[in-house]
């Protein structure tokens, strides 16, 4: 008898380990993807700015967003 719970035991610990690294390897996977795709959005978003056909946009006295003004520039 305490022969067979020693090895459900070590069997439990056994699992509780191999899902605990698993769980680790995929959490650090999950970010790293998540900070590669911020990165690139990032950088697609300041190659567009670079566009000529891309406007600027100003917060108004009112809240809402409109061109720049030809005197802003």
């Amino acid at each position: 008898m305490p022969l067979r719970i020693l090895i459900f035991a070590a069997l439990a610990v056994i699992v509780y380990l191999g899902v605990r690294r698993i769980w680790r390897d995929w959490t650090s996977k999950f970010d790293n993807d998540a900070e590669d795709a911020k990165r690139l959005r990032r950088e697609r978003d300041l190659a567009e700015r670079q566009r000529p056909d891309v406007i600027d946009l100003k917060r108004d006295k009112d809240g809402t967003f409109r061109p720049n003004d030809r005197d802003d520039r």
